[in-house]
């Protein structure tokens, strides 16, 4: 059975289990109602749906995910977003650091 983004059970299960932050900023996900900005939200790493792999899939904050977009990670992490957030290669989670090694 998969959710309504189409990711399996098993493997949006390892997600969540792994990715208890947002993967760029690090901050910790609040419930929708709280705060949206900080609420968690599927992430494609390189944004292709169709790859829906442990590799691909992550979880991250509504801000972030907003201001990727469909940006490019190594760009992306370029932009006044990032750089006032204090998000860059070095402050990611390991799953993003691994994305950057292999040339995302």
């Amino acid at each position: 059975m998969a959710n309504n983004w189409n990711i399996p059970s098993e493997l949006e299960k390892e997600v969540r289990e792994r990715d208890k932050v947002c993967v760029y900023c690090g901050v910790e996900f609040t419930p929708a109602k709280v705060s949206k900005r900080s609420a968690a939200s599927w992430e494609h790493i390189i944004n292709d749906a169709k790859i829906i792999t442990i590799e691909n899939i992550a979880l991250c904050c509504c801000g972030c995910n907003a201001s990727k977009g469909q940006k490019q990670l190594s760009v992306w992490l370029q932009t006044k977003y990032c750089k006032e957030r204090g998000i860059n290669p070095k402050s990611v989670a390991i799953i993003i650091k691994q994305a950057i090694a292999n040339g995302q």
